[in-house]
């Protein structure tokens, strides 16, 4: 059979007509098996990214531009305030004291009998209750000089009284003229009730017109991320005074200190109720001798003579004398540098048996 081009025309139109009605049959059977609408297509936008804010560097600290003098640790202006040394009761009477754990310096050192006392220094910090306050003895006398400190007390020996007329310290003397400058605590008997604050010593310092300007005596400080290494453990030490009285020290790991114990139970500060704690201990013997009946004392403070140095949980054998007025650690004639921090001086009689593990 011959087709003509008419023919062709009207099948192409026949299956143009047929795909239209199939594509459109195709829609309504979509349309109709599917539950969404065109109406319920929601186009997500494509979310835009936008750079947050550059990090900021933390800028790196300035170092603080001084060290106080007593302790090492930094500080912002240069620390000129004359020290002050405050004779502080052990007996068990005036335990637990007040304030030894805000001292630069403390020394523990024989007054009469098989008692102690301590010195302690202060210079950085202001602390409002320190005591009980006891008399002076020649040994304090030296000790305190060194540093060029104000001395604090109540009552002296006779020695003490003639040494510091000779040297002609500056001193606050509670029995003796200068009672305005400390006050008694209701909650203990006399005499272990005197107390005294560093304002109340400077009051002192002003209205007795005493020298303010200070004959600097700094120690010798390491930097502070300096590792001592000392030739043998020092993690614990036990020191026996007379007639039983024993001090102790455990080194703390976590907070790089030696924690203090008494006759073996915390040493505490009566305020804050926290147990002192030192970062440098110096254990030193020194000669000892017993003046009178009433048992008084005279020590060496001077030197030289033997002793050991416990710092981060070490120790080393040392000698000690003093030099520019300060009791100074020393190894094979170097001197050994503190480290940041407090300082307690334990100061024993010649051929005391210390125990260090």
């Amino acid at each position: 059979m011959k087709c003509t081009k008419t023919d062709d025309l009207k099948r192409s139109s026949n299956w143009y007509k047929f795909g239209m009605l199939t594509g459109a049959l195709l829609l309504a059977t979509v349309a109709g098996c599917s539950k969404y609408s065109s109406e319920d297509v929601v186009l997500t936008p494509t979310p835009t990214i936008t750079a947050g804010p550059a990090p900021t560097l933390e800028p790196t600290p300035t170092p603080a531009p001084f060290r106080m003098p007593l302790t090492g640790l930094p500080a912002t202006e240069l620390m000129q305030t004359r020290p002050v040394l405050i004779t502080v009761e052990n007996s068990p009477p005036a335990r637990p004291q007040s304030g030894l754990n805000h001292a630069d310096i403390v020394y523990e050192v024989l007054a009469e009998g098989e008692i102690t006392r301590f010195l302690a220094i202060y210079q950085s910090q202001s602390v409002e209750t320190i005591g009980p306050v006891r008399s002076m003895r020649p040994y304090f006398v030296q000790i305190g000089d060194g540093y060029d400190a104000v001395l604090v007390h109540a009552g002296w020996s006779p020695d003490a009284m003639a040494m510091m007329q000779q040297k002609k310290s500056n001193h606050l003397d509670q029995v003796y003229g200068d009672d305005q400058f400390y006050w008694r605590s209701n909650e203990r008997k006399a005499p272990h009730n005197l107390y005294t604050s560093t304002a109340k010593i400077q009051e002192g310092v002003v209205k007795r017109k005493f020298r303010q300007d200070w004959n600097v005596q700094s120690l010798n400080f390491a930097s502070e991320n300096t590792k001592m290494f000392l030739d043998q453990s020092g993690q614990s030490v036990e020191i026996p005074y007379l007639m039983g009285y024993t001090v102790s020290y455990e080194y703390d790991v976590t907070n790089r200190l030696y924690k203090r114990s008494m006759l073996g139970k915390p040493h505490l500060d009566k305020e804050t109720s926290e147990q002192l704690t030192t970062k440098n201990l110096l254990i030193i013997e020194a000669n000892h001798k017993v003046l009178d009946n009433e048992g008084r004392r005279d020590v060496d403070v001077l030197g030289p003579g033997k002793g050991i140095i416990l710092q981060e949980g070490r120790a080393q054998n040392i000698t000690w004398e003093r030099h520019d007025g300060i009791i100074r650690a020393y190894l094979n004639g170097k001197e050994i540098p503190l480290l940041p921090g407090n300082t307690w001086v334990q100061i024993v009689p010649t051929g005391t048996k210390v125990k260090i593990e």
